[in-house]
């Protein structure tokens, strides 16, 4: 598949000092991201984000009065003045030889399963959201797949299998204008400039490898979990959806399943369409083909030779030029299949790359 990448670098501008609560905080100070994190949190009416600002700032400004709503959230309701007492709750009974024991062993490591089990896995496991400000997540179980197509591009082989050996989270859909924006407005990333038609749940696009790093960095500060760029194998893995077709939704093309130029209407040439605007596929995700070009974590190799079957980073010294996965809304049917690859430098910005998140348990 034909493509060309930019080679030359353009730098992030650098993002403004300012803050709304009325002083001034040094740009990408722990200051600064403990106040991003408090603003996020502070209208919740859910104790488990104060206890997450707690863990991640046991001391920090607004320690106190994190405990005091979890306290005032977790008070007991008080009873109607006429309602009866409850009955009593008889004694737990003594454990004896043949008793079960008071609390569950844990079970033992899940092992990883077939692409069909594991999206029934992932389409029952819900979503997540662990901030106010986080983009929503699907919970991925542990899985075997193959990755790549020995019918495709070259730089799509050889075709192998990879096993996902552990659970992990991957954003439902693309990051959106609206949450980059968030880490904008939080000093965590640069200012880039959108199109005037893109709306706050338009993809976010023409931002670098780097730029999604830094979202990455902010979002974990915020919401104290380990987030990252997706491997590349974590990706093609949930890309699939569970499916080992060419595309997600079967061996060929069809229309209105994707986002692309022969992918049938809705389209705009000269933008994506908001996130989610198509189905999702077999583990609940939408616009893993088309809409964007996403950033993964690993280094660009020509082809799969030699590629870890573990589903980590493949990385290498001082790399320059990392994978980009999906295709994009200009691009043509053939793009749409799963194992779709192509590169770009690091610290390029272009028009047609965005990402999504993942993070660890």
């Amino acid at each position: 598949m034909a493509a060309t990448a930019c080679t030359g670098l353009v730098h992030a501008q650098e993002p403004a000092t300012g803050n709304k609560s009325g002083g001034i905080v040094p740009r990408a100070s722990p200051e600064q991201f403990e106040l991003a994190f408090w603003n996020s949190i502070k209208d919740s009416t859910h104790a488990g984000d104060y206890e997450a600002y707690l863990k991640a700032y046991p001391k920090g400004r607004f320690a106190a009065l994190a405990q005091a709503r979890i306290a005032r959230l977790r008070a007991p309701a008080q009873p109607p003045a006429a309602a009866q007492a409850p009955a009593a709750t008889p004694a737990p009974r003594p454990q004896t030889a043949q008793s079960p024991p008071a609390t569950k062993p844990k079970p033992p490591p899940a092992k990883p399963t077939s692409p069909a089990i594991a999206a029934a896995r992932a389409r029952a496991s819900g979503e997540i959201r662990d901030c106010q400000s986080c983009p929503v997540l699907v919970s991925l179980p542990a899985g075997t797949f193959t990755m790549g197509s020995n019918a495709s591009d070259p730089s799509e082989r050889p075709a192998h299998q990879v096993v996902i050996d552990a659970p992990f989270a991957i954003g439902k859909y693309e990051v959106t204008v609206q949450e980059w924006n968030a880490c904008v407005t939080a000093n965590g990333c640069a200012r880039v400039a959108q199109a005037p038609d893109a709306g706050p749940t338009s993809p976010m696009r023409d931002v670098s490898w780097e730029d999604a790093q830094q979202y990455v960095k902010w979002i974990g500060l915020v919401s104290g979990k380990p987030y990252r760029l997706p491997t590349e194998a974590e990706w093609e893995f949930a890309a699939r959806g569970g499916a080992a077709t060419p595309y997600w939704w079967g061996d060929k093309m069809a229309t209105g399943k994707a986002n692309c130029k022969d992918c049938g209407q809705p389209w705009h040439a000269d933008r994506p369409l908001n996130v989610g605007s198509f189905p999702a596929n077999g583990f609940g995700l939408h616009d893993t083909s088309g809409s964007v070009w996403e950033w993964v974590a690993d280094c660009w190799h020509n082809n799969f030779k030699g590629a870890p079957n573990d589903g980590a980073s493949w990385e290498e010294p001082g790399c320059r030029v990392r994978v980009i996965r999906g295709g994009s809304w200009r691009e043509g049917a053939a793009y749409m299949v799963a194992s779709t690859r192509f590169k770009y430098d690091a610290g390029v910005r272009q028009s047609q790359n965005g990402f999504r998140v993942a993070r660890s348990f």
